[in-house]
């Protein structure tokens, strides 16, 4: 996802971005710096396994670093608590209906970095999101899906959650 133009995200999401950056300096970089010295000092480099797995990882982590400051000098921080509205926008939790099921369901809009379907957050950007954006309650979402044509009566819309705090000023 490297690239230009913003990318959506809420505050937590750019903490976690943050945290798993400054992890990777202050912690992954000197451990694998660590293992490489071990590593040479086992001689022959040129059938040193052992090297050359600790050099793939280093270059796996150091990409890893590249993509991280790259995704937060983009980050366009949306945080939900500050929205409103009666409509389906980035950053809402959305309780749904599915009509033909009859089984509720809420999802939570966010951006691609922070999707996690076990937390029920899924991209702005999946069919599911994209179907939802602008609806109303009351509104019906039809969303293609791989099994067929999927209705989904919107129930409510809410703007806040308890994991987006304010970001600490840097």
């Amino acid at each position: 996802m490297t690239g230009s133009g913003n990318i959506p995200m809420t505050p937590s999401g750019l903490r976690k971005l943050k945290a798993e950056l400054k992890h990777l300096q202050s912690v992954e970089r000197g451990k694998i710096s660590r293992e490489i010295e071990v590593a040479r000092a086992h001689g022959d480099l040129r059938e040193n396994a052992e090297y050359h797995a600790a050099k793939e990882k280093q270059s796996h982590i150091e990409g890893r670093i590249l993509d991280l400051n790259d995704w937060i000098a983009r980050a366009e921080v949306i945080d939900p608590a500050k929205l409103g509205g009666d409509k389906v926008v980035f950053g809402a939790t959305v309780d749904l209906l599915d009509v033909e099921s009859d089984k509720t369901v809420s999802y939570r809009l966010v951006g691609e970095l922070e999707a996690d379907l076990k937390k029920r957050w899924i991209a702005v950007t999946s069919p599911v999101a994209r179907a939802l954006i602008g609806k109303k309650e009351g509104d019906v979402a039809t969303v293609q899906s791989p099994g067929g044509v999927r209705e989904y009566e919107v129930q409510a819309i809410r703007f806040e959650d308890p994991e987006d705090e304010p970001l600490p000023e840097s």
